[in-house]
């Protein structure tokens, strides 16, 4: 039991369920915001050019029996998605997708060439090339191979 509870836990606190439950509830509050822009304003814009209080009761064929086939209400539907898509679209994913491009390519290795030697790497590698003409028998320094004699 204690073992499923870890597996559901450690299922739980991935990235992807948390980035899923944000989602959610993000999109669910960007879409009570986008319905509003166009059930209150949008729509009855076009239902006024129509010569309806909305779109909603534009194009009503009937009623047959007590049914009316609302094809404003539709219409209605079918702009609400398409307003709430293309704002998700753009508010949304395309900055969510410039910052996951701009992550990266920070990522990204730097340039392959490497550093140019600073000036204590230098002197160094002088020191060394020293060292080893003087332990090589050659002349590399003032004192001659045998270096600087102590009294």
């Amino acid at each position: 039991m204690r073992d499923a509870l870890n597996g559901f836990k450690t299922f739980l606190m991935r990235g992807n369920v948390l980035d899923l439950a944000v989602a959610v509830v993000i999109g669910t509050a960007f879409t009570a915001v986008v319905k509003a822009l166009v059930t209150f304003i949008i729509t009855p814009i076009v239902g006024m050019i129509f010569g309806k209080a909305s779109l909603a009761k534009v194009w009503d064929i009937g009623p047959f029996n007590n049914a009316t086939i609302s094809v404003g209400g539709f219409l209605d539907a079918v702009l609400q998605f398409l307003f709430v898509a293309t704002a998700v679209y753009f508010f949304i994913v395309l900055p969510v997708k410039a910052i996951n491009e701009r992550r990266a390519r920070g990522i990204e290795p730097v340039d392959p060439l490497p550093e140019p030697p600073t000036e204590d790497i230098l002197l160094l590698t002088e020191i060394r090339d020293l060292l080893a003409q003087r332990n090589a028998g050659g002349t590399g320094s003032p004192t001659g191979p045998a270096g600087p004699t102590i009294p």
